[in-house]
């Protein structure tokens, strides 16, 4: 396995010393909106460009020296960019918020203003892009999305600049955070996985879900009521999942609270699965909205200060059993990929 110059500098600048990537995530626009105007009781039009630029800045000020990277978007957060920590990574987000709603799928856009050349020339190391992904949607629909992906890969490999692909598993009318999703979800993991560590989409880091729900984790902390899978059960996942990637791969947060993501962290790291770190933003600032909302910056800077803080701890010390993501190429250092 070879990487070219661009690739590796773009991947060793968001990773630890390590080579693990214990990456921050800051590039929420249509949710961080509605959930500021819901805290400040305002209506979401009124939530203004500086109110979001203002959140952003606070949480990349203070959380990037414990980060190797911040994700941010391009719309709200090239100021806070200018404000990370000198040891944290830039990647920024290339699509746009949400999803088309009028048809079936939830299609993806891109911005209209950006282009990978674009993206790499506000200082981004990597791109990233979020894609709604089944593979039980019709042939179709995951047609368009699979040749949207390659055109993202193509102009990644000509910018080269490496590409952080995440995709979101769902069920249209289902809901993604209950019993009988959770029933499917490590198919619709796993199976996600598979397609694209395909090379004709060029992906460079997969950026995935944990394929189980831990609210139905049986014995888990989590879990509450119903369960969908015994401890053992829910390793075995981890284990089919992480064997169908053939390309580095790091957990997300999924907005599930700091809690959920570090017992989640500690079940990946008692299976030995060889995941590459984590991009996690709402397990560790989501608490912080409220604050904000109700309090203003300089409230939501102390919060961040001290709960802020002492949740990315929790989340970097779960990963002591993450592997360096050039360990995927049996490469003992990322210039030996060069």
């Amino acid at each position: 396995m070879k990487l070219t110059p661009g690739k590796r500098k773009g991947l060793e600048a968001v990773s630890d010393s390590r080579g693990v990537i214990a990456a921050a995530a800051m590039d929420q626009r249509g949710s961080l909106m509605s959930a500021i105007a819901k805290d400040k009781g305002i209506d979401k039009k009124a939530v203004t460009k500086e109110m979001m630029s203002e959140f952003k800045e606070a949480v990349v000020r203070v959380l990037t020296p414990h980060a190797s990277a911040i994700l941010l978007d391009p719309e709200y957060g090239l100021s806070a960019a200018k404000q990370r920590a000198k040891n944290a990574g830039l990647l920024l987000a290339y699509e746009n918020s949400g999803y088309d709603n009028t048809r079936p799928g939830r299609l993806p856009d891109l911005l209209d203003h950006y282009s990978v050349r674009r993206i790499a020339a506000e200082g981004a190391d990597c791109v990233k892009i979020l894609l709604y992904y089944t593979p039980f949607d019709s042939a179709e629909i995951n047609d368009v999305k699979h040749a949207w992906v390659e055109r993202i890969g193509a102009e990644c490999v000509a910018a080269d600049i490496p590409f952080f692909l995440e995709f979101v598993g769902y069920q249209e009318g289902v809901d993604e955070k209950g019993l009988d999703f959770a029933k499917k979800k490590p198919e619709v993991v796993r199976a996600s996985m598979e397609e694209f560590s395909k090379p004709q989409y060029a992906v460079d880091v997969l950026k995935v879900e944990v394929p189980v729900t831990m609210a139905f984790v049986k014995g888990t902390s989590s879990c509450k009521g119903d369960s969908a899978y015994t401890r053992d059960e829910a390793k075995e996942h981890f284990r089919r999942a992480a064997a169908a990637a053939k390309k580095p791969f790091i957990y997300l947060s999924a907005g599930v609270s700091n809690d959920t993501f570090t017992e989640t962290l500690d079940l990946a790291s008692e299976t030995g699965v060889n995941f590459s770190g984590v991009l996690c933003g709402r397990a560790t600032w989501k608490d912080a909205i409220p604050v904000y909302g109700k309090h203003g910056a300089k409230a939501l800077e102390d919060w961040l200060s001290d709960q802020g803080v002492k949740n990315i701890k929790n989340v970097n010390g779960r990963l002591t059993a993450a592997k360096p993501w050039f360990s995927f190429y049996g490469a003992t250092s990322a210039s030996a990929l060069g």
